[in-house]
């Protein structure tokens, strides 16, 4: 019997680039009124999956990113581009676009 492994692509952003995956938020009720998918906001908190090696700056050293795998982040609400990977809605913006780092 053949046995078949699913192939992952991963994805590697390049230099200040993070790769962010949205939270969803939880669903809050306020009395009996309900608000269809279609009608929210796509949330502008995300968990960072993949950090670029980092910048490089004009005399040609390579600066490090201050965010780093699996860091909680609040984004702008129209930054990045999306991607689909494996059939996972993602984000890859510039690390500028990251507003802050959520504390745990």
């Amino acid at each position: 019997m053949a046995t078949t492994t699913k192939l992952k692509t991963k994805l590697r952003p390049l230099h200040d680039r993070v790769l962010i995956k949205r939270l969803e938020e939880q669903d809050e009720k306020h009395g009996s009124i309900i608000i269809p998918d279609s009608a929210k906001e796509k949330p502008q908190e995300g968990k960072v999956i993949a950090v670029g090696k980092g910048k490089v700056s004009e005399d040609g050293k390579k600066v490090p990113l201050d965010v780093k795998a699996g860091d909680r982040v609040l984004f702008g609400k129209y930054s990045g581009s999306e991607v689909k990977l494996n059939g996972e809605e993602l984000l890859i913006m510039k690390e500028e676009d990251v507003l802050g780092i959520l504390g745990s």
